[in-house]
């Protein structure tokens, strides 16, 4: 418009230093002097918002980069590869952005963030865990963490108590099936009574096969893992959760690993076990003997579970060395789907 800055600067009604630093980008365009240069210029208002909010845009993200790049070292902290293996990270992501998509991960805004949610959270982990191994807090986190991005997409009814006591009474049946019917069926039955059951693939050095937390007070989150990749494992940490939701406080989280013994945790351990198998009627069975895998396959069948849930509480309780009829024991493994 052969305008100089002084003679812009007297139409607009400010200094010439203020045009100088808004043309040189060390100013912002106000919304106000927006509305002047479409009056002194007549170029529409939005023009000059919408390219100094697509500025102010691009400086963030290049200072965000240099911030990422600064990162990095948190990031290398967590199971990058294999959770990208799970597809719970994107594929082909140099490091700054695969930090960057960790943050997308956690929802949070930088790992100052990620101290401030979760040391408390591992803080209680770390409490009780067991003293065999050492947890990686970091990846124990990321586990949590996945747990809780499926569970917000599984549409549960509100919890109710009672349902979810009907539900656990249904669900033993489903553990003489195979895993692509028991699985979306417990899911289905769980969500009824408000209980999100999220089935997730373990990381290395997470120590933990299952987990219960509440997620608000009307929906729970039971996220199982496949530590042991047995079914009496499988079946027992659900049902073991389960009772913590029916008993305990919405406050604590409870994770499942090697060794602990509070009192929470050996009442989920004795009411699990009696839901799967009754008192009475297993202390019947191990007073006769011989314990054999033809008596265990047939007592199974007369409780309507599976034969490995028999097995592993007999090896449990010493009935049976841990050796012996793990040939009724059923093995599972992580489908692609399911990663």
């Amino acid at each position: 418009m052969d305008m100089s800055q002084a003679q812009l600067a007297s139409r607009l009604g400010k200094t010439e230093k203020f045009v100088s630093e808004v043309v040189n980008g060390k100013a912002p365009i106000s919304p106000e002097t927006a509305l002047h240069l479409e009056h002194v210029l007549g170029t529409p208002a939005s023009f000059w918002n919408n390219r100094e909010r697509a500025y102010r845009e691009h400086l963030a993200r290049a200072n965000e980069a240099r911030q990422l790049a600064a990162q990095a070292a948190w990031a290398r902290r967590f199971p990058l590869r294999t959770m990208v293996e799970r597809g719970w990270l994107p594929k082909g992501s140099d490091r700054i952005a695969q930090t960057a998509q960790l943050l997308d991960f956690f929802g949070i805004a930088t790992p100052r963030e990620w101290s401030a949610l979760w040391d408390d959270r591992l803080s209680a982990v770390a409490f009780r865990q067991s003293k065999t191994y050492e947890i990686d807090r970091c990846a124990l986190s990321a586990w949590l963490r996945y747990g809780e991005i499926a569970a917000r997409e599984l549409e549960c009814d509100d919890y109710n108590r009672e349902s979810f006591r009907e539900a656990l009474a249904t669900a033993r049946a489903l553990t003489t099936m195979d895993p692509e019917i028991f699985e979306d069926a417990l899911v289905n039955l769980c969500a009824k009574a408000g209980v999100a059951v999220v089935f997730t693939p373990d990381l290395p050095k997470t120590r933990v096969s299952a987990s219960v937390r509440w997620l608000t007070p009307r929906k729970a989150l039971i996220q199982l893992g496949l530590r042991y990749k047995t079914d009496d494992h499988l079946w027992f940490s659900f049902f073991h959760e389960a009772v913590h939701v029916l008993k305990h406080g919405k406050r604590t989280p409870y994770l499942e690993t090697d060794g602990l013994s509070d009192d929470a945790e050996l009442e989920a351990s004795r009411i699990a076990a009696d839901i799967l198998i009754p008192r009475r009627q297993y202390e019947d069975f191990v007073s006769t003997t011989p314990v054999c895998s033809e008596r265990i396959v047939d007592f199974a069948g007369s409780l309507g579970i599976a034969p490995g849930i028999v097995v592993g509480r007999l090896q449990h309780d010493g009935v049976i060395p841990y050796t012996h009829c793990n040939g009724l024991k059923r093995r599972f493994k992580w489908t692609a789907a399911a990663t």
